[in-house]
């Protein structure tokens, strides 16, 4: 990428704060902060703990519930194959080839939070008052965005296959 084209950021004056979430296009799952680097057994951790949370009050058929993540080393691991493939009568995944586009909506989501730090005013002090104001920010998060997102896969997939794999306005 030509260096025209990059924009580098710095999220709270350099300090930083580590989240996980879940969103279906009708709720949004609990924001966690991540204390550490994120790792399989981890990873496991808050899947079990709180992927079921979120998913049983949605009372769906687990004909709908899928779960849709990149292939970073985490989410491949051993052990979060191992734990997908011993619940996959409840959650399926999709399978999303090494080196494909990731166009995950969390990413989109991502983004807006973090849009929307950067616009606070003062400064963050330290890293406590950047999750508390990721924590408020989530909260405010309006449902329509997560609707919206998940609606716009069909056209996501499609401008994807149609750019053949290249950037596409999603």
């Amino acid at each position: 990428m030509e260096p025209t084209c990059q924009q580098g950021t710095v999220q709270a004056d350099g300090d930083s704060v580590m989240v996980w979430s879940v969103c279906s296009g009708r709720d949004m799952g609990p924001l966690i902060r991540l204390n550490t680097t994120l790792i399989g057994d981890r990873y496991v951790s808050i899947l079990s703990g709180q992927l079921h949370q979120f998913t049983c009050p949605l009372c769906i058929s687990t004909d709908f519930i899928r779960i849709h993540q990149d292939n970073v080393a985490h989410h491949t691991s051993g052990i979060a194959t191992e734990w997908l493939q011993e619940y996959s009568s409840e959650f399926r995944q999709f399978h999303w080839p090494p080196k494909s586009p990731d166009m995950n909506i969390i990413g989109h989501i991502w983004n807006v939070l973090q849009s929307a730090v950067q616009k606070r005013s003062p400064p963050f002090l330290c890293p406590t008052d950047l999750w508390r104001a990721l924590q408020d920010l989530w909260c405010q998060l309006p449902p329509k965005l997560f609707q919206t997102l998940i609606e716009s896969m069909l056209h996501r997939v499609a401008a994807r296959l149609c750019a053949r794999g290249c950037p596409t306005r999603y």
